[in-house]
């Protein structure tokens, strides 16, 4: 893989069981950019090693007086010297390419893991972590795959030439292969102690990016109660936990890197002395001496590549094991059999396996039903469901999108079980609209571009939405955009009102025109005047198709072609908004705010005070009909 092609078409399923093994998945992954930097790794550490057995060569010519082996040694070192500059260039291009293909992969399946798990992904990991782990965790690991094989290839040099100093002076040659082990081996007694203080250090820079990230999602509210100085110092806390544990994995790898300097130095005295001393003796020529002590001095930069790796996978594997942790994250949950049955409708046949269309057939349509609830959304209509309980509301809608967070039976559309199918696919026949839609940063027009039928345009998605004061506002926010289309948005739309992110989010939903539409209380944040011509609006627009909106709003309710109460989990009245409001208490306590008090008084004086309060909610509603 090269960079110009990325993203990868298929990212491949990665194994998240711990951190070194993710690592060792990804390495696995990447063997043919691994090969190709060992190769040019190879020619690189090895031409570079070879230039002291070059330099003997010339100073042994000038001492015997040698021309030609002073000219075969100058053309030695013209070889050497191009091998060096093409190893050490594509050497490099093999290691970037490593690094940026390795994170790459990494991000694209945090992106896939993310869009699998939808809202489920932010219940089980903090918001801040997921940003740490797709930022500075995924070029962490990047780096360590990366230094594999520029570890590998040093390692190997590091061997080829103590046997070739072996074979070439015997007498040095085992000096230094005694030394040059145990130069590498010397830090590993270090590195537990480096590796824990790199964890806390990652610990605790991970702590911080979360308040960071939480404080500035919150940052309005802050300043709304006066909390910004009192966030800000913890920030500062956090800020200096994370500078002192870095200040203090520091001073390790500083000493570590102290031993790397040490050793190899005291290694090239003992080469020097005894070198001298065989010298004198005529044991080895001046031109022996000076290859093998040059020889030492040129493998202190193959020996640095050992900490470079150890302190590559220091800090890798607490990264590794932090993604590994986000990518194990499952969304679906074993399902149980049906439960209950909608009050007025029959359970519909639960499809047997030679039933259910295979994984290439059309999608589904037809009739959506919940087993959990036994709620039941009859094709085409707008059903609106009102519960007393916003959690099992939003619970609901999760479940009618397929592929639930939590264990349950499978929503059915059209007799075929949602979880059934790939997510994409359910996602593709049902859109849910939670009650906290996410504005992404920029322009209304990349907004509202998004996977879609192409049989609602733009236009008539923010006229269904009410859009028109969002566009005017927009446009008079920034005069050098002259189509308010083209006006850009701030991150999660943070310069927009309550109302109008709901809106906007709305125009969005309806843009792309899935079969089914699930949206939960979309207009909690609008006034009653805009919500009533939103919901002539949703109800012109999506005629014809399936519509599940919950909400306890009047104006809403009185819109939809059909009203589902769901009390304690179970699907207990169905009719028209006016009908159920009259006859079912219930209903009317959700919907009208009824206290327990005005509940009972209404019990002792049904007939004035039940039809009195049904009196003022249908002429109120009636006004508010005519003014918008």
């Amino acid at each position: 893989m090269q960079i110009q092609d990325l993203p990868y078409p298929d990212p491949g399923v990665p194994d998240a069981r711990s951190g070194p093994r993710f690592l060792w998945w990804l390495g696995r992954n990447q063997l043919g950019g691994q090969l190709r930097a060992l190769a040019w790794g190879l020619l690189h550490f090895c031409s570079v090693s070879a230039l002291p057995f070059c330099v003997g060569v010339a100073v042994q010519a000038v001492v015997d007086r040698s021309g030609t082996r002073l000219a075969l040694s100058g053309g030695l070192l013209v070889l050497v010297c191009v091998g060096n500059a093409l190893g050490d260039t594509f050497l490099h291009r093999a290691a970037v390419t490593n690094w940026i293909t390795a994170a790459a992969r990494v991000q694209q399946l945090l992106a896939r893991r993310t869009a699998q798990l939808g809202s489920a992904l932010t219940r089980r990991v903090a918001a801040g972590e997921v940003v740490a782990v797709s930022t500075g965790d995924v070029e962490k690991i990047g780096w360590f795959v990366e230094a594999v094989s520029r570890f590998t290839a040093a390692a190997v040099t590091v061997v080829l030439v103590c046997v070739a100093l072996l074979v070439y002076q015997p007498a040095l040659g085992v000096v230094v292969a005694v030394g040059l082990p145990a130069l590498a081996l010397a830090v590993l007694p270090l590195l537990p102690r480096a590796t824990r203080r790199a964890d806390v250090q990652r610990e605790k820079a991970g702590r911080a990016t979360e308040l960071a990230s939480d404080t500035v999602a919150g940052l309005r509210v802050l300043r709304g109660i006066g909390g910004e100085e009192l966030f800000l110092d913890r920030y500062r806390r956090a800020s200096q936990e994370v500078r002192q544990a870095a200040v203090h994995s520091a001073r390790m790898w500083s000493l570590i890197s102290a031993v790397q300097v040490l050793l190899p130095g005291l290694l090239l005295i003992a080469v020097v002395w005894y070198g001298v001393h065989l010298a004198r003796e005529g044991r080895i020529t001046v031109g022996e001496l000076v290859t093998v002590y040059s020889s030492v001095m040129v493998l202190t930069y193959p020996l640095r590549h050992f900490e470079e790796i150890a302190m590559a996978y220091s800090f890798s594997r607490p990264s590794a094991k932090r993604a590994a942790r986000v990518l194990s994250l499952e969304r679906t949950a074993p399902r149980s059999g049906p439960r209950r049955t909608e009050v007025d409708a029959p359970a519909p046949d639960l499809p047997g396996p030679a039933d259910r269309p295979a994984a290439d057939s059309s999608l589904p349509s037809g009739d959506l039903y919940d087993p959990a609830t036994g709620l039941l959304v009859p094709a085409g209509v707008l059903t609106a469901v009102v519960c007393g309980d916003p959690d099992a509301a939003g619970r609901l809608a999760e479940r009618l999108g397929g592929h639930p967070e939590e264990p349950g039976p499978s929503a059915l559309l059209g007799g075929v079980p949602l979880d059934e199918l790939p997510l994409g696919r359910a996602r593709t026949v049902v859109l849910v609209q939670d009650k906290d839609p996410v504005l992404l940063s920029g322009s209304l027009r990349e907004l509202l571009d998004v996977p879609a039928s192409g049989e609602v345009t733009a236009d008539a998605a923010l006229a269904a939405a009410r859009c028109g004061d969002v566009l005017t506002a927009l446009a008079q926010a920034s005069s050098a955009a002259e189509d308010p289309m083209d006006v850009r948005i701030t991150e999660r739309g943070r310069s927009l009102s309550g109302g109008q992110r709901q809106r906007l989010a709305l125009a969005r939903s309806l843009v792309t025109d899935p079969e089914v539409l699930v949206l939960d209380e979309p207009t909690s944040a609008v006034d009653s005047h805009t919500e009533a011509r939103i919901a002539e609006g949703l109800k012109d627009l999506r005629s014809g198709r399936t519509t599940v909106v919950l909400t306890s709003s009047p104006l809403l309710l009185d819109h939809a072609d059909r009203v589902v109460l769901v009390h304690e989990g179970t699907a207990a009245a169905v009719g028209a908004h006016r009908e159920l409001v009259r006859t079912d208490p219930r209903y009317r306590s959700v919907v009208t705010r009824e206290t327990d008090e005005e509940r009972a008084a209404g019990a002792e004086t049904p007939v004035e005070n039940g039809e009195g309060a049904l009196r003022d909610a249908l002429e109120e509603l009636e006004e508010i009909e005519e003014t918008a």
